[in-house]
Parts: C-alpha cells; structure tokens; sequence
C-alpha cells in the first residue's frame, strides 16, 4: 500500500510537470501574430516556464485549465485549481515538488502548501518552500491540518503584512452553499470570517444550553439546527414561501409505486418521502388527499387543500411543483420556440432535466441556459439544443476550437470536442420512470 501511494505522488508530480509545458504550448499556438517571441524578449511576449506565475487576464488561458480538467475527469474549478497549483511547484516550489516526488506529500497536501503561501512574493514563498523542505522533518507524520499549519506559520513569519491583508481580503468571499446529504438531509455550510463564525456558533450554543436546562427533550444539536432554521426563516419548522421542484412520476404519486423522485440541485429522494412532501396538509403536517386539489387541470403549481385554514396558510407557504415523466424515456414535456432567449417555461424544464452544469465532471449549478448550435448558426431553441451550463464554462465554450454537438441516446446526450481533438460526451442525468440504461 504504501509503494502504491508513493506511485501516486510520483505520477502527480508528472503531471504537474506535463501540465505546465501544455498550458506553454497552449499559449504558443494560440498567441496572436507576433508574440511567439524568443525568451529574451520583453516580458509581455515571453512564453517560458518563467512567466507562468504571474496573473494574466483570464482570456490568455484560452482554456488550458479547463482541458486539464477534461482530462483528468475533474470539474473546471479543480483543474483551474490543479494548473495553478503546477505552476507554483515547477516555478517556485522545487522543494515541495521533490516532496511531492518522493511521497512525503501527497497532491491535496501540497495544494495547501500552495495556497497557503500564495499571498507571498516569489522570492519570499521561495524562501518559505526552503524552509519546508523535506529534509527538515517538517512533514514527518503530520496530517493535513499540521501541513496547513506549517505552511501558514512559516508564511506569517516571513511577510506578515501581506498575510493580513490576504485574510482582510478573504472576508470579501463570505459565502454560503448547499449541498446533498444521505437521507433526504442537506448540508448548509456558511463560510464567515472568524470572529462572525463564532458569534453565531456561540450564539447557538448558549441558547441550547438554556433551553436544555429548562427541560427540553431535543438533544443540543437538534436544537441549534432548529434554532437556525427559525432564526433564519423567520418562521417556526422554517418552510415559509419556498418553491419546491418535485420531479415524479404518476405512478409514485396516485399509486403508491416504489419508483424514486428528484429534487433538481438535491437529488434523489424515496418514493414515500416525496408523496408526504407532496400531499402534506399546508401548516398542519397531515395527509392530505391527492384527489382534493382545488384546480382539477393539475397546473403546475399544487393547490393547497380546502381543508387548510387561514391561519395555517399565513404560517406555511409551501408550494409543491409536480413534473411529470413519460414511461420508459422519463422526458419531461417541453416546447420549441423561435425566440432567441428561452421561454420562462423551457427554461425550467432544461434547468431540471440538466440539474447541474452539463459540461463533463462539472457539478456547479447552473447559471446561463445556452444553444448547444448556436443561435447565429441557426441552432433552435428547443429542449433537444438547450442545455444548461455555470457562467465558467459557458465562456469556455465560446473559445475558439470549442465545439458542441446534440447526439442520439437514451437521454439527452451532448458531444464536446476540444481544440486539441478530443471529445467527451455528456447524459443527462436520469429522471424518475427513465428505467434502466
């Protein structure tokens, strides 16, 4: 076990290399006319190993990162992260390269080392991958966050300065996300500047403790969960106001059958899990008779029972969008247009036929409905040559060199072709009634 992990940081630290001379080369065949120059050139036409530290507007990357991601079967965001980390090991960081090399770090250790040193000159974050070296034990036995520690310590100590401002920046990138938990969980995750953190973790915490002491049954956890969730919502259970995509099946709903459902950004949910979100009574927690909807035309928006009282409406606003799925296929119903921008309508059926970005390996949400042919191309706007991708690799796609093509399959299913010739396709994800593939 222990030769193969050292294999593996020996193959990471080649491709750090590899990645390097490809994004020289990229650069090289896509500079314009006249600024493949020699290395002894002014620095603003040098293309050598040298210069690939320095910040460069986005554009001049015409997408090495994003072929390193293809590649490597990794989102775009983590090859931007891989090709930035291969360049500060074979620029700046021969020392933490070779500890690469050698299996003292592995390649997510060394990323950190990366990062946490990025605020720094090239001389002094030369000085501090010295100081790091292997040969000073520093590594020996530590864990990932011993690593992190190291390399934020050394890197304080030679330029605290820029290491302050750096954090005084990082407040700028404040930020909460969502993602998927097993069993129908989610987890919320804010991410704050340190004294806001604690604030509100202590916050938490002491009005827990209270409530706990005065009796209350719900473990300390339960309650801080509660407590944000209302803190937040404004409202007690904090469903107020929220607009569910359900997407399932008749069969599911109406007859009790066993086939999944999916929540577009969550994922997939149990048959009987989904039926209660969808025929709970509004407010009061109970069944609620899926033959009673106010509307008899079913519209896409689930009409509260005429059970639900006034007072229970006001307190819970939760509407349930039902989609239906073909058997068999499990497409959703959609429409052309020939308008160029996407109906409202259709935009939300690609949204939750795509769930995320379509482009292969990248997980982020979707942030720009585009053409798959263009729209200048003649390229219709319709469900087949809609697709879904995050504002990233929608500009990626418009590089030149960067084809997409609809192609024939069980579901929806897009070819990508590189500048380099490579191609990658992309499924969409299977929807509730799609059935084996």
């Amino acid at each position: 076990m222990q030769a193969w992990e050292k294999i593996k940081c020996l193959i990471a630290g080649q491709q750090a290399r590899l990645a390097v001379v490809f994004e020289i080369r990229h650069r090289q065949e896509h500079a314009e006319p006249g600024t493949q120059a020699d290395p002894g050139q002014a620095r603003g036409s040098t293309l050598t190993v040298e210069d690939l530290g320095k910040k460069r507007p986005k554009e001049h990357s015409m997408g090495a990162a994003e072929h390193i991601a293809l590649a490597r079967g990794e989102s775009p965001h983590r090859g931007g992260r891989l090709l930035g980390t291969a360049k500060a090991l074979v620029t700046e960081m021969p020392h933490s390269l070779a500890a690469l090399d050698t299996g003292q770090l592995n390649e997510e250790r060394v990323m950190h080392v990366v990062k946490e040193t990025a605020c720094l000159t090239v001389a002094d974050r030369a000085a501090v991958d010295e100081e790091l070296s292997a040969d000073t034990g520093t590594f020996t036995g530590a864990g990932t966050r011993a690593v992190i520690a190291a390399a934020r310590a050394a890197a304080t100590r030679r330029d605290p300065r820029s290491v302050a401002q750096h954090a005084s920046h990082a407040a700028s990138e404040r930020t909460v996300s969502l993602r998927p938990a097993p069993d129908c969980m989610t987890y919320l995750t804010a991410l704050l500047p340190a004294q806001q953190g604690i604030a509100v973790w202590a916050a938490l915490t002491r009005h827990a403790d209270t409530l706990h002491a005065a009796g209350d049954p719900r473990s300390l956890g339960q309650i801080k969960a509660d407590t944000l969730v209302e803190r937040t919502t404004g409202t007690r259970g904090g469903i107020t106001g929220i607009d569910i995509n359900l997407v399932m099946t008749d069969r599911t709903l109406l007859q009790g059958d066993t086939e999944p459902a999916r929540i577009p950004s969550y994922g997939i949910v149990p048959a009987a899990w989904a039926r209660d979100l969808a025929t709970q009574e509004q407010g009061a927690g109970r069944r609620q008779d899926p033959t009673q909807f106010q509307d008899p035309g079913w519209p896409d928006r689930l009409q509260p029972a005429a059970s639900g009282s006034t007072a229970d409406m006001k307190e819970f606003k939760t509407w349930v969008r039902r989609l239906y799925t073909a058997p068999g296929t499990g497409d959703l119903v959609a429409m052309d247009s020939r308008r160029r921008l996407f109906p409202p309508k259709l935009r939300r059926v690609i949204q939750i036929r795509d769930d995320t970005c379509r482009t292969p390996y990248c997980d982020a949400p979707i942030r720009h409905l585009d053409h798959i042919v263009p729209w200048h191309e003649n390229g219709p706007t319709s469900l087949a040559n809609g697709t879904g991708l995050c504002e990233a690799c929608n500009h990626t796609k418009e590089l030149p060199g960067w084809k997409a093509q609809p192609r024939p399959g069980p579901r929806h299913t897009i070819e990508l072709t590189t500048p380099t010739g490579h191609t990658y396709h992309s499924t969409a994800p299977p929807l509730p009634g799609a059935g084996p593939t």
